[in-house]
């Protein structure tokens, strides 16, 4: 049965606040490259929010942040894209600005809401990139839905997440209100290599306390519960896997199995960088990216 979307176009559009966004030192406001922030209802059953920024006729490139986190989380990277893309940072289910409902959290039903948003903002197909979880939301979209996936870039991204752990058990014992002291500690699980802004680490923050204990529980629950999408089946789309050699989550033989699973993909190693590789490098991260979509060609569809 095909679905009807023109019930989930509806927009509210605001332009940032200077409180939202970090304008001085994030964003290139010349005309018509001022990046507005949108809520929107999908099909689904949630209102997502995201942010937009570029040429509406550019190329489309999806972000998709990390469990724990939000679209905030690129705001270093979308000051380094060139403004002839069209790019859109999203908060999934959860997280940000978007709802936060007692249920939904398995891979399948984020992977499910971003098609959905797809549908909503009018993307035929898009470049999907995936920050570490966003990474595994986005391979599930591309096994699911190919012809929608131009490219994947994994930036730090997993090949499985099934199993336990070793930082479940304190997730499983949250309770609302979330602790900030134990957000600022959750940040320390994964070492960095290279010099982070104070700034960003408090937004990073402050996206935790924004996520009810529930929703911390239940996506690492959906997360490391959800069959692998390269053991169930094939990934066909053009890929770019960026991994850090410092990482103390995903070991080089994990990234060296995705990068044989899925054909043509291609393997960068940041050398003296760990699993947040986003954080640690988003110049080179953008870097590899635009070279990437450039690499692409200009025949795919955007809208």
């Amino acid at each position: 049965m095909a679905r009807d979307f023109r019930t989930c176009r509806t927009a509210r559009v605001f332009r940032p606040t200077l409180g939202a966004i970090r304008t001085s030192r994030t964003y290139d406001h010349r005309v018509g490259q001022q990046p507005v922030l949108r809520d929107v209802h999908v099909a689904t059953g949630v209102a997502l929010r995201y942010l937009e920024q570029g040429d509406p006729a550019g190329r489309a490139i999806l972000l998709l942040h990390p469990w724990g986190e939000s679209l905030r989380c690129f705001d270093r990277l979308l000051a380094l894209l060139p403004t002839s893309l069209r790019v859109l940072a999203l908060d999934q289910r959860g997280h940000g600005g978007a709802d936060k409902p007692p249920s939904g959290y398995e891979l399948a039903s984020f992977a499910a809401d971003v098609e959905a948003f797809m549908d909503t903002a009018g993307l035929a197909a898009a470049v999907l990139v995936g920050s570490s979880s966003g990474g595994y939301v986005a391979q599930q979209v591309a096994l699911n839905s190919p012809s929608r996936v131009t490219g994947l870039v994994l930036v730090g991204s997993p090949r499985s997440l099934y199993g336990r752990p070793p930082f479940a058990e304190e997730v499983e014992r949250l309770t609302d209100p979330v602790d900030p002291a134990w957000v600022r500690k959750s940040l320390t699980w994964f070492p960095r290599f290279h010099d982070v802004p104070d700034w960003y680490i408090e937004d990073r923050v402050r996206d935790g306390l924004r996520l009810p204990a529930h929703v911390w529980r239940d996506t690492l629950t959906g997360l490391i519960t959800a069959l692998v999408p390269t053991d169930i089946g094939t990934i066909t789309v053009p890929t770019l896997i960026i991994w850090g050699d410092r990482d103390n989550l995903l070991s080089g033989e994990d990234e060296r199995q995705m990068a044989a699973a899925i054909p043509g993909s291609r393997l960068v190693v940041y050398q003296d960088t760990g699993h947040l590789v986003l954080w640690e490098q988003p110049d080179r991260v953008a870097t590899d990216l635009t070279a990437f979509v450039e690499g692409l060609g200009t025949t795919a569809p955007t809208s």
